[in-house]
């Protein structure tokens, strides 16, 4: 079966000549069933095992890859980043929130259900990289660490690419009076980046997608978009940590973003 994909127009660039392939997977195409349905990669996940090894086994087959090709992290919302020299057992990753390789055909992948997945590519060096960027890593220095380790594999940052994945989007994002302070620290610029909330006093709406491609401008990559989908309100195509908590149901998909250098 043929797995949905999208993808970022900056990493599909005239200059890529082929060398990197990516996507990023919505919850369509997979086996999973229930709250799991249906492209679950999540192995923390209390879904079928079965379900999610076929699953991700989809997965790497939409990049021309075998199941063992892909590599995912126990993420924890840090800012550490590991290198990549061969792929490790589903299941077996270290704790971190970054991944980064010039090896081919190893597909890094991240792990979201609301989170910004960044998928980076730096096609004329042959290094790629992938950070799970949630609130915390964004501002923790994910993002930072992740570049800053494809820069020790010969990567320019003038010449890396980055797309933000699918995530919360601003209007799903509600967000509590003290959350703004830690991205103000960093610059009262960051300001932009909240709305009052129009239904609860003293609480905003935070465009995460937004900020991250802003904070990877000002790290200098060489291009950075944000593709136009918001994960909490679109439950067709993505799973949604924020809209399993407001239904209170007992679990939820993982959705995943990879690039892969062929």
């Amino acid at each position: 079966m043929t797995v949905p994909t999208l993808n970022s127009a900056l990493l599909k660039d005239p200059f890529n000549e082929g060398r990197v392939k990516h996507a990023f997977f919505t919850r369509q195409g997979g086996v999973s069933e229930g709250i799991f349905a249906a492209l679950n990669v999540g192995l923390g996940s209390s879904d079928d095992p079965e379900h999610v090894r076929e699953n991700r086994r989809r997965s790497a087959y939409a990049l021309d890859l075998p199941e063992t090709a892909l590599v995912t992290a126990y993420q924890v919302h840090s800012p550490d980043v590991a290198v990549v020299e061969a792929p490790w057992e589903a299941g077996q990753g270290p704790k971190v929130d970054g991944l980064v390789t010039d090896k081919p055909g190893i597909a890094l992948g991240i792990l979201t259900a609301d989170c910004a997945p960044v998928l980076f590519a730096d096609s004329r060096a042959g290094v790629i990289g992938a950070a799970h960027a949630g609130w915390r890593g964004a501002v923790g220095g994910v993002l930072d660490a992740t570049l800053a380790e494809m820069e020790k594999l010969g990567a320019r940052r003038n010449r890396i690419a980055a797309a933000v994945g699918p995530c919360i989007g601003r209007m799903s994002y509600q967000v509590g009076p003290e959350f703004p302070a830690p991205f103000l620290a960093e610059t009262a610029d960051n300001a932009r980046f909240f709305l009052p909330d129009p239904t609860s006093e003293g609480r905003w709406r935070f465009d995460l997608p937004g900020y991250v491609v802003a904070k990877l401008k000002t790290l200098g990559v060489g291009g950075a978009e944000a593709l136009p989908y918001d994960t909490c309100a679109d439950e067709t195509r993505f799973f949604s940590y924020r809209r399993t908590c407001l239904r209170k149901e007992p679990d939820y998909g993982r959705g995943l973003s990879a690039i892969a250098l062929a």
